[in-house]
């Protein structure tokens, strides 16, 4: 039984500690506030501020896609007038049902002729890719990346044709020449 006596003074202890600890705090709450209400009244007299009113936005006009006068924007510009199609198709084109050959993976630039061989009346020149392989070719192969047609195989080059698009879905021929390299 003294154990629950001194249990329930330490509880009475307590909660008149909080009680009173409660009411110093509210205490603190009606001082007088005048100090405050005057700083917030002098700052709303010093910052009259002005906003500026929103900017007048044009009005919107919608656009009317005349089909007669313009173009179709959903089929691609590849596709020409009747007269520009008939000039494009009578010139030079890359053959499509060819087979690729191998130095057409690589540009021009990356090729270099390394040497030539002869045989009686056949002549080859040796073109090395940049991989090191060494391949043998001869007019009428094909080299780069721009349907590079070989014409003619000489001691000190070799001579293409390449076909370069013209960007109005026609072709243009161009020459080119992979020479000897010399040994670095």
């Amino acid at each position: 039984m003294n154990q629950t006596k001194s249990t329930s003074r330490y509880g009475n202890l307590r909660i008149a500690l909080v009680s009173l600890a409660a009411a110093a705090a509210l205490s603190g709450c009606n001082s007088d506030m005048a100090d405050l209400e005057s700083f917030v009244a002098e700052t709303r007299l010093k910052h009259q501020g002005r906003v500026d009113p929103l900017p007048d936005f044009a009005q919107y006009e919608s656009f009317t896609y005349a089909e007669m006068d313009l173009r179709d924007p959903f089929k691609p510009q590849t596709e020409l007038s009747a007269t520009t199609a008939t000039m494009s198709l009578g010139g030079p084109r890359p053959s499509d049902n060819r087979r690729r050959e191998t130095l057409e993976a690589y540009p021009l630039d990356a090729l270099k002729m390394v040497g030539i061989l002869k045989q009686r009346a056949s002549s080859w020149a040796l073109v090395q890719d940049p991989d090191g392989t060494i391949h043998r070719v001869q007019p009428g192969n094909y080299a780069g990346q721009n349907h590079g047609k070989i014409v003619q195989v000489s001691e000190n080059q070799i001579n293409l044709v390449e076909l370069i698009p013209d960007g109005i879905s026609g072709w243009i021929q161009r020459e080119a020449q992979l020479a000897l390299g010399e040994d670095e």
